[in-house]
């Protein structure tokens, strides 16, 4: 088969697939050249730096697979998928691990000026009297979408002796039982917010939570609270988050790993800010879970190259669409 790498991914993946199939590298491709490049491929396998737009994916053949090598699916437009009877598959499984560490990275880097004081240290200043910070213990963590990952934040957050509450879009008895078992109490997203000494952000970009962390939100957050958003960057309003950061009556600090502008040359209209940590897009890149991802970017790409890809895969990689592999492929 024909597949298209249309992001880095584990060096040893790519090899692999190089042994059985031919391979085609367009890192960095603009909408045009993956236009002119998804015709010919069989399977397409892209990250979050990707966008696979209608007009990218109405130029594919019917029965080719998209691979997100991830969980977030806001970068491809699954509808033309979905028209064109095209599968999108996606591997979050290793990612949430990662995110949930990295979580805590940001959270402690933003509470003890971590970063900042690195900064200024190499400037040949020693403002120390100058960077303490909160403990988190004693503190109270609010998890926005408190799911695979957000729920094991929770769990991280409990263990250092936190009061965690968690938030779901769809909450009922079983998600209730399985938060409480990992020390997160369900709640509602007013109260999370507005109790949160810490609010963590681990929900998916869909139009309903576009700017789900607006102006309103922000004015409601707790005196002296931070932000930490690992999720997706349009789920914050930018422009509402420096407001309130210059403002520093109620948002202390935010530590964003995502952004509503991404890519190479962009900046963050929140970099001037000294009280803000910011990194790009790197809550996943653990060493280890993108070995594993990448190992089963191979599995799936064998299993579809063998007509078996429904009975190999587990219900989290499953995107709806409405039809099966064999049905796109009919």
């Amino acid at each position: 088969m024909r597949i298209l790498i249309a992001s880095s991914i584990d060096a040893g993946a790519v090899e692999s697939l190089q042994r059985e199939h031919d391979v085609v590298r367009r890192f960095n491709a603009t909408e045009d050249e993956l236009r002119d490049a998804v015709p010919e491929s069989d399977v397409v396998v892209f990250r979050s730096g990707v966008r696979l737009s209608d007009a990218v994916i109405s130029r594919a053949r019917p029965g080719t697979l998209l691979l997100r090598a991830g969980s977030g699916l806001d970068n491809v437009d699954v509808d033309s998928a979905t028209r064109c009877a095209v599968r999108v598959v996606r591997v979050p499984g290793s990612s949430a691990q990662p995110v949930a560490e990295f979580t805590f990275a940001l959270l402690l880097s933003l509470a003890r000026n971590v970063t900042l004081a690195d900064r200024l240290l190499r400037d040949r200043r020693w403002p120390k009297p100058d960077l303490g910070g909160p403990l988190l213990a004693g503190k109270t963590l609010g998890v926005v979408g408190a799911g695979n990952i957000g729920s094991r934040v929770g769990q991280m957050g409990a263990a250092w002796g936190m009061r965690v509450l968690g938030c779901v879009a769809t909450p009922d008895a079983s998600v209730e039982k399985a938060l409480r078992a990992k020390g997160v109490e369900l709640t509602s997203f007013e109260r999370v917010v507005e109790e949160a000494d810490f609010l963590c952000l681990h929900v998916p970009l869909t139009e309903s939570t576009r700017h789900l962390v607006d102006g309103r939100v922000l004015a409601r957050m707790k005196r002296g609270s931070y932000l930490v958003n690992v999720a997706r960057g349009g789920v914050v309003d930018e422009a509402a988050l420096r407001l309130a950061l210059l403002q520093g009556d109620r948002v202390l600090g935010a530590a964003l790993d995502v952004h509503e502008t991404e890519g190479e040359g962009t900046r963050s209209p929140l970099a001037d800010l000294p009280n803000v940590v910011l990194t790009p897009h790197i809550g996943a890149m653990a060493s280890d879970s993108q070995r594993l991802i990448g190992e089963r970017v191979v599995q799936l790409v064998a299993a579809h190259a063998e007509g078996r890809l429904d009975d190999v895969l587990d219900a989290q990689e499953v995107v709806e669409q409405g039809v099966t592999t064999k049905e796109m492929a009919s």
